[in-house]
């Protein structure tokens, strides 16, 4: 573990710079709040202004402290924190939090103060600035002025909070008390002129009082530790969590391919999430929902759940909303059901079918008992969600009792659905180790959550050989054209098909005669990217009608693009395969590979899927294969209805090719693209039929 971190956690000692000894103001706040909530080591207050607060003497500056604090609070505005700061860390104070804003979210001034609050630190680390600072409720160490400290107790869980939002940490504690969701620590890193979400990530993992770790993140910065930092937590066995904001933004600006409007920013997010393991959270409600189910501990490993319900209407909604994402709701098998109606008997029970309908279940305890432990023993079902309703509202813990006594003989999970509205009980059921929930919706939202996590296999990368880097001749700046960009790919080993590059009828016509059989014939111009958009593109022509039509495509050409064109391209027409798009895009997150259904549809289709390369060299061709099975038509690579089964070796094979050569690159290529790579029948490979490259 860090030691600056621990110490900043959990310190023997707190100095709070600009205490103020009323506890109503904000500076008054944090030496109230360490007394409130029972903090049992030295709280050192300084303010010149001030003699005592409360029976703690008040000191008048930090060169007066008697001890050299772990922690300092510093409460004053952005113009005087530096000076703080920097008497703080030449007295070896381990870290600071800096509450005061008016820092790099205000523009060039405020940029300026940022820096100069790093060069004060020095070795001392920071968090903030403009932060809210942190909460320890394993250890009771409150180090924060939020209002939602105003409450007397929280209940002490095992969900880590690390937000780079301050205002978010305050809603998570307060929403995550009313429901009876138990947190360990809160950290909220804000500006991150230091510490940073990584930094926390890292921490947590290793900390033995947090079994989830849940994120609302604004950006990643930088990428490669926040990766480190969540497969660490993965390898520990606990999940993290992130709620991502910005989701809307254009991340994909104008650009010269297809890949790099199918890339943007979002979807740039969710590769980086599914490669490290990060369970993304859909909405602010999943921040809390899907943690509480993963705290508990249990596995999920298949997604067959059985509903048990004392109120159809509730069954049915949630039934619905699995469906939707997935998940089956199965009939009990023979065994389950004479088990079920053992219990009862009568016209109430309705025990074919799930949701399983026990009327009488919300008032007599030991039905319910007996009906869920049922459920649970039977190999028909992976999870049990209980419907709590009405009639529950007169016993909650007779209720929570029974469910309670069950959980011991099954890891399976068990979850629950409030229908009436009832807080107090959803809170009760969610403590007693019964994550509640007060939509069906976010049931849905947990299961989903812990079936990823029991699938994800943190990769084990083998220490393969590094590729053979490829001698390249001087490449030039800006857009190659489409003949040039081919022969790049080819370097790497990514087939590409038969052509001729011509520029008269003459030409064309001998060109079509050599390659055989029928030909396309293309604009060459490295200014045109979109060839088709502008009628630079023919198919199946022959050396007979291949001369006249070069004539026409070059005055439509410049009829609607403005531009003659000097060059063509006359190539093999390649038919019979699967049409498919390969591509890279570069962000602030790093390199992604972009795999994908192509042609002139795949920006309409949008069926792609992404996948970043390590932080050295290209993809492995397991990584390879799983794009290509990521997609939503890889059934017709695998022989959808007779169809015969593509060539995938062979498309594994360019990819991690293509792969390799966007890494060797690196920053001199702006972008890359095939589109379409034609997938032909096993044994027959894959072909290039069209390519883009833009280099620096």
């Amino acid at each position: 573990m860090n030691d600056a971190i621990s110490r900043l956690l959990s310190p023997r000692s707190v100095a709070v710079i600009g205490a103020s000894a009323d506890p109503k103001k904000t500076s008054g706040r944090p030496v109230a709040y360490l007394r409130k909530h029972g903090y049992a080591g030295r709280i050192l207050p300084v303010n010149p202004k001030v003699e005592r607060i409360g029976d703690l003497p008040c000191y008048p500056d930090i060169a007066s402290l008697p001890e050299v604090p772990d922690v300092a609070m510093v409460l004053l505005g952005a113009e005087r924190a530096h000076l703080a700061v920097r008497e703080l860390s030449a007295r070896g104070c381990a870290a600071a939090i800096v509450l005061a804003s008016g820092y790099t979210e205000t523009g060039e001034e405020g940029a300026r103060r940022q820096q100069q609050l790093v060069d004060a630190a020095g070795a001392m680390r920071i968090l903030g600035p403009n932060t809210i600072g942190l909460v320890n409720l394993t250890d009771g160490i409150v180090l924060s002025p939020s209002g939602a400290l105003e409450m007397d107790a929280f209940p002490v869980g095992g969900i880590g909070v690390v937000s780079q939002s301050g205002g978010i940490l305050g809603a998570l504690l307060s929403r995550a008390a009313a429901r009876g969701i138990g947190l360990s620590k809160l950290i909220a890193t804000s500006n991150e002129v230091d510490l940073e979400l990584a930094d926390f990530v890292d921490h947590l993992a290793d900390d033995p009082a947090t079994r989830v770790i849940a994120l609302y993140v604004e950006t990643v910065r930088p990428p490669a530790r926040f990766r480190a930092a969540c497969l660490k937590a993965a390898r520990a066995g606990k999940p993290v969590v992130a709620f991502k904001i910005g989701r809307s933004e254009a991340g994909a600006q104008a650009a010269v391919s297809h890949t790099g409007a199918m890339a943007g920013a979002d979807r740039m997010y969710d590769a980086l999430f599914r490669q490290v393991g990060v369970v993304r959270a859909q909405s602010f409600a999943d921040l809390l929902d899907i943690p509480a189910a993963l705290a508990t501990g249990r596995r999920l490993h298949g997604r067959r759940v059985a509903i048990l319900t004392s109120t159809g209407g509730a069954g049915t909604l949630v039934s619905d909303d699995l469906g939707v994402a997935g998940f089956e709701t199965p009939a009990p098998d023979a065994a389950t059901a004479d088990a079920l109606r053992a219990l009862q008997s009568g016209s109430e029970a309705v025990l074919d079918r799930n949701p399983i309908d026990v009327t009488l279940a919300g008032l007599r305890p030991d039905l319910l008992r007996g009906a869920i432990q049922a459920l649970l023993a039977s190999p028909t079902y992976d999870a049990l969600v209980i419907i709590v309703g009405s009639s529950s509202l007169a016993m909650p813990e007779l209720l929570a009792g029974a469910i309670q006594d069950c959980l011991p003989a099954s890891d399976k999970p068990v979850l629950a659905y409030v229908s009436p509205h009832a807080p107090e009980i959803g809170a009760l059921l969610t403590q007693r180790g019964v994550p509640a929930f007060a939509a069906a919706e976010s049931c849905t939202a947990a299961l989903a959550g812990m079936l990823r996590v029991a699938q994800f296999q943190p990769p084990v990368r083998q220490e393969a050989a590094a590729p053979r880097a490829v001698a390249l001749d001087p490449l030039p700046g800006g857009a190659l054209d489409e003949a040039e960009a081919k022969r790049l790919f080819a370097r790497f080993g990514v087939p590409c098909a038969a052509e001729r590059v011509v520029a008269t009828a003459e030409e064309a016509q001998a060109a079509a005669s050599a390659l055989g059989g029928r030909v396309v014939l293309k604009i060459l111009s490295a200014q045109i990217t979109h060839k088709s958009d502008v009628g630079g593109v023919a198919v199946g022509l022959t050396p007979e009608t291949i001369g006249a039509r070069l004539g026409q495509m070059a005055c439509e050409v410049e009829a609607r693009a403005g531009v003659q064109p000097r060059r063509f391209l006359v190539q093999e027409m390649v038919g019979g395969g699967t049409e498919l798009i390969l591509g890279m895009h570069r962000d602030a997150l790093g390199t992604a590979i972009l795999l994908g259904m192509g042609g002139v549809t795949a920006e309409l289709f949008q069926d792609t899927t992404l996948r970043l390369l390590p932080p050295t060299g290209g993809l492995s061709r397991d990584e390879a294969l799983a794009m290509a099975q990521a997609l939503r038509t890889w059934p017709l690579l695998d022989g959808f209805r007779g169809r015969p089964k593509a060539d995938v070796q062979a498309l594994v094979t360019a990819v991690v090719a293509f792969s390799q050569m966007v890494a060797q690159l690196g920053d001199r290529l702006l972008e890359a693209e095939i589109n379409p790579v034609f997938v032909l029948p096993a044994g027959q490979g894959v072909r290039a039929a069209d390519g883009v490259v833009v280099l620096a």
